[in-house]
């Protein structure tokens, strides 16, 4: 697959909030994911498939309502795929809220290795 083919499909899940759909099919087993900063209950860091949807399905734990999710078209280069995503979700224990970040992603060899959130 395509570093365009990759990014498109990626884009998509991302829309659909098949985010989990998304890392079993697109990252590599030893996936790394960066978040901005640790949060309560989330690593900064989180290494291998298995850990981050374990993160994943912990974050969903967490929306009792999503709203909209909205991503940008995709900057691409050689091995980076770059997008915006804005979602309106109703948190259980905050109420109503925005999150909107840019996801960097590293691809090698046709998978995503990489993965970094900036908010």
């Amino acid at each position: 697959m395509s570093i365009q083919e990759l990014a498109s499909r990626l884009a998509n899940y991302c829309r659909e909030g098949q985010f989990e759909t998304a890392q079993k099919e697109l990252f590599a087993d030893d996936i790394v994911s960066i978040e901005a900063f640790a949060t309560p209950g989330f690593e900064k860091e989180t290494k291998g498939m298995e850990a981050n949807i374990a993160k994943g399905q912990l974050f969903n734990s967490t929306v009792q309502e999503v709203h909209s999710i909205a991503v940008s078209e995709p900057l691409i280069t050689e091995n980076t795929i770059a997008f915006t995503l804005d979602m309106d979700l109703t948190m259980k224990e905050r109420g109503r809220t925005r999150m909107n970040e840019l996801c960097v992603y590293t691809v090698k060899d046709g998978k995503i290795i990489a993965e970094q959130f900036f908010y």
